[in-house]
């Protein structure tokens, strides 16, 4: 997450959505009041700071807006461009367990994924809540659960879908240098049976309608 008040930004990084590599990109302009929550070159040089803050909830890497509750004022986050990266949910998923399976630390959903094979996790009820539970708007909802987000941009359309960021910002940050890549096939669709991907469509639903994703990427929205 990054937090600007110089560029009157909000960035909330969803977890498994490239969100690494924008994040990379912001940093590279950081201001020096920029509040930088994370794992990044920067975020870490400035960990002090992060330590000393007061918040409604967890401040990590993956805070929602609700968590930030306390740094920032409803006046201030009204006045924020808030924004987050949004991905093929069919796609998300294989990301998500394939990096849940090269994980060490202790976490439900990382013990899943290393005893279960791909669908046997899909199907698991902790994995369709969850799912379910965190559509990318919740990410993006204030304490009171208003959707404060002025932008979901579609990781398979950046170019595209970062220009009225881009506008906000007054410079560019396309193309994006890829980042924290996995070492799986890039076809996801080959990971799932018709079963599975129904499943998905159904667990996702809001998403997938939301921003007119498709099983078969070709078909969606440009």
């Amino acid at each position: 997450m990054i937090i600007s008040p110089g560029r009157r930004f909000v960035f909330v990084h969803i977890p498994k959505t490239g969100g690494t590599a924008l994040t990379l990109a912001l940093e590279a302009r950081a201001m020096k009041d920029d509040i930088l929550i994370g794992d990044t070159p920067k975020a870490r040089a400035r960990r002090g700071r992060v330590k000393g803050l007061k918040a409604a909830g967890r401040l990590w890497k993956h805070s929602t807006l609700a968590d930030i509750d306390g740094l920032l004022g409803p006046d201030d986050l009204a006045a924020m461009f808030c924004f987050t990266l949004v991905r093929n949910p069919w796609d998300r998923a294989v990301s998500y367990y394939h990096w849940l399976r090269d994980q060490g630390f202790a976490h439900p959903a990382v013990g899943l994924a290393k005893a279960l094979d791909f669908s046997c996790f899909l199907n698991h009820a902790q994995t369709r809540t969850a799912f379910r539970l965190w559509p990318a708007a919740a990410y993006l909802r204030d304490r009171t659960g208003q959707d404060r987000c002025r932008l979901f941009a579609r990781l398979e359309h950046l170019d595209s879908d970062l220009a009225p960021l881009e506008t906000h910002l007054g410079f560019r940050l396309t193309p994006l240098k890829r980042s924290n890549e996995s070492e799986r096939g890039r076809d996801w669709r080959l990971f799932y049976s018709d079963r599975d991907a129904a499943l998905i469509a159904e667990d996702c639903a809001e998403d997938i309608a939301r921003f007119g994703y498709r099983f078969d990427p070709d078909t969606s929205p440009g």
